[in-house]
C-alpha cells in the first residue's frame, strides 16, 4: 500500500471514528464519530469514566480491533486497511502496549523481557545488548536485569515493562507510539508517581509518542494535552 503523509506533524489521526459491537439483537456504541490528531513526540492522556470509550479507541489505534466506520491514519498511513501480514508488521515496529498488570513474562528475567522484541525484530545480539542495558540503566534497574517478576516489586516490574514498550530497533523510536492502559492503576500513589516520571521522560526521551488512558487526574496533570470521553466521544480538551 502506497503511504501517503498528509500532515507529517502528526503521528495519529482519528477521522470521524465509529465502533458498534452487537451483543446478541443489541448493538453497543462504544465509539460514536470521534476525531483525534496527536502531535508526534507528545504525551496525552485519555480521561473519562468506565465505558466511555476510552480503552476502546487506545485499542483501535493498536490495531487490536478495527472500527465500524472512519479512518485511523499513523505515521501517514491508513491501518484500516492493512493487510493482516502488513498489521502484524505495524504491532511489531510501531506500537507499544502498557497494561495496568504488566503483562510482562514470568519466566523471563527482566534482562530478558526487556530484550525480548529485538530479538523478534532480528536485531542482532551486539545492538540488542548495548540497548537494552541502556533501557534498564534509563528505568533504573541495572541492578535487577537477572532478576525475574516474582523477585520484583510492581514498581519494578512496571519499570520493566515500560523499558520493554521501548525496545525497537534503531531508527524506529519516532515512529513508536506508546499505548498506556491504566498504568499506574495497580500501584501505590508514590510509586505510581515515580513510573509516570519515568513513563513519560522516557518516551520522549526517545523520540516517541504517549497516548494514556487513566481514571487519575494527577496522571492527566503530568500530560501535554488531555482528552475527557463520555459516552463514545471526545466532550472536551
Amino acid at each position: 500500500m502506497e503511504r501517503v503523509e498528509l500532515n507529517s506533524e502528526y503521528i495519529v489521526e482519528v477521522e470521524s471514528v465509529a465502533r458498534v459491537y452487537k451483543m446478541g439483537e443489541v448493538e453497543v456504541h462504544a465509539l460514536k464519530g470521534v476525531d483525534l490528531r496527536v502531535k508526534r513526540g507528545e504525551a496525552i492522556g485519555i480521561m473519562g469514566p468506565s465505558g466511555s470509550g476510552k480503552t476502546t479507541l487506545l485499542n483501535l489505534i493498536g490495531a487490536l480491533d478495527s472500527p465500524t466506520q472512519g479512518t485511523v491514519k499513523v505515521d501517514g498511513e491508513d491501518i484500516t486497511r492493512l493487510s493482516e501480514r502488513a498489521l502484524t508488521r505495524y504491532r511489531r515496529d510501531k506500537i507499544s502496549f502498557i497494561f495496568q498488570f504488566f503483562n510482562i513474562i514470568p519466566v523471563l528475567s527482566a534482562y530478558e523481557n526487556v530484550e525480548l522484541p529485538l530479538l523478534i525484530a532480528g536485531v542482532d545480539e551486539y545492538s540488542r545488548r548495548e540497548k537494552t542495558d541502556r533501557l534498564l540503566e534509563m528505568v533504573g534497574l541495572s541492578d535487577r536485569a537477572e532478576h525475574r517478576p516474582d523477585e520484583l516489586s510492581g514498581g519494578e516490574q512496571q519499570r520493566v515493562a515500560i523499558a520493554r514498550a521501548l525496545a525497537k530497533p534503531d531508527g524506529a523510536s519516532s515512529s513508536v507510539v506508546v499505548l498506556a492502559d491504566e498504568p499506574t492503576g495497580d500501584l501505590d500513589y508514590t510509586t505510581g508517581q515515580e513510573i509516570l516520571e519515568v513513563l513519560v521522560s522516557l518516551t520522549k526521551g526517545e523520540g516517541g509518542t504517549l497516548i494514556t488512558v487513566t481514571h487519575d487526574p494527577e496522571v492527566g496533570e503530568k500530560m501535554d494535552r488531555v482528552y475527557r470521553m463520555r459516552d463514545g466521544k471526545i466532550v472536551d480538551e
